[in-house]
Order: structure tokens, then sequence, then C-alpha cells
């Protein structure tokens, strides 16, 4: 759809149920989920779907930045809710849990990663802005060192996450998370 006109009132309800229901399918692990099993579960036809999603694949996409939007919300959130190294805590833990239910999303993601899709890059980078964020926050509380930034700490959380091919993999995953948040709080050695 455009973004120079607003959606009315009954096409916005459309939109929003549309990728409630194809979030609840891929995040369900229903990954192959055709679009008309998508616009049957939102109560919408499948023409309607496509004026809103020209593609399963745009759909997938939009489904993924909002979760992506979702998540990036969190650490403000956090940041008011707790001291900056429990929000840290509690934001690596969220990424964990959001991976074991994410498997399903993942695996619909693999239909886009073969596109010129920028989804991934702008993902990576907010992303990597709300570790910062995070980091930052606690770096100034004195919690946890200062010389490493968002990304590496998306890419070692990353790490983490892909061990989620393995049975049991989530308990594991939250242990090593706790690993990698207590080297965190060492200082790193000064250089000489």
């Amino acid at each position: 759809m455009p973004a120079s006109r607003p959606l009315r009132a009954d096409a916005r309800r459309n939109r929003e149920a549309l990728l409630s229901a194809a979030r609840q399918a891929f995040l369900g692990g229903d990954t192959d989920a055709h679009v008309e099993e998508i616009a049957r579960s939102a109560g919408v036809a499948v023409g309607t779907l496509y004026r809103h999603f020209e593609t399963r694949e745009a759909l997938i996409e939009e489904v993924y930045r909002k979760e992506v939007d979702d998540l990036c919300a969190a650490p403000g959130d956090l940041l008011h809710q707790h001291a900056p190294e429990e929000a840290l805590r509690r934001f690596l833990l969220l990424l964990v849990d959001h991976a074991a239910v994410g498997k399903g999303m993942s695996v619909a993601l693999e239909s886009i990663m073969a596109t010129d899709s920028p989804v991934f890059d702008d993902a990576r980078t907010r992303m990597g802005d709300a570790f910062t964020q995070l980091l930052d926050a606690a770096s100034a509380a004195g919690t946890v060192r200062d010389d490493i930034t968002g990304p590496t700490l998306l890419r070692a959380l990353g790490g983490i996450c892909a061990m989620r091919v393995t049975e049991g993999w989530l308990d594991e995953a939250r242990q090593i998370t706790t690993v990698l948040l207590d080297g965190l709080r060492h200082v790193a050695p000064r250089a000489s």
C-alpha cells in the first residue's frame, strides 16, 4: 500500500489481522503456511491479503519487521523499570526466549534471504543499537565493561541462539547467556 495515503479503519484492522495470523502461523512452526490459510485465519479474502502485501515474502518481511520493532522497543522500557545491568540481563534472555518461539519464523525468513531485501541489514543495525543503548547505560553505571559494542554483543548472542537446532538447547542457551553477562561484568585488561 502506498505510504502517502493513510489506511481506512477497516483496512488497518484487516492488515493487523493478517500480520497477527501470519505471525501466529510462523511462530507456531507452520513455516509452509499458504497465503490462503493466513487470509482465512485472519477472516479476510486472499485478495485483501494481496492488496496489503504483494507477495508472501512481503508478508514475511513485514511480520519480521514488526517483531524487530517490538524487540527494539524493549530496552527503553527495561531501563525505565530496572537498573541498567538487570535491564541488559533481561533483554539478553528475552532474545533467547524469542529465538525459541521464533524457530518457525527463522525458517519462513529463509524464503527472503536470497532476495535483495534490506530487512536483515536494518534489523542487525537496529538490534545492535538496542544493545548499545543497554551497554552504554550499564557501562555508565559502572556495572559492565565499556569495550564491547552492541553489534559485537548481538553477534555473540546470535551464536548462542544458533544452537537451537539441538534438543534441549534453551536451558543451555540461558546458561551460556548468563556466562556471557558474567564476562561483561569483568573489566577488560589495560593494554600496556
